[in-house]
């Protein structure tokens, strides 16, 4: 199992809905949380070892209603939960 984290930048108003979205059509997303910053948004996704992450980021994410830029981060290990 693969874990990253995304931000993303919304465009105006969108942020909302942007995580309705994820929550709603993105069975991988773990959690969504609205931050401040450069970016509006990030989420925890789990993808299987056989997952792309480039394709999944690029068809699946950015391809979303709203979403204007995305910033990946793949995590290796697990601390604490």
């Amino acid at each position: 199992m693969k874990t990253i984290f995304v931000q993303f930048k919304c465009r105006p108003g969108r942020a909302y809905g942007v995580a309705d979205d994820l929550a709603q059509s993105i069975e991988e997303l773990s959690e969504v949380y609205s931050t401040s910053g450069h970016y509006d948004l990030i989420a925890k996704f789990y993808l299987g070892d056989d997952r792309d992450i480039g394709h999944f980021v690029t068809e699946r994410l950015q391809t979303l209603d709203g979403v204007a830029d995305t910033f990946t981060l793949v995590a290796f290990k697990a601390f604490a939960s």
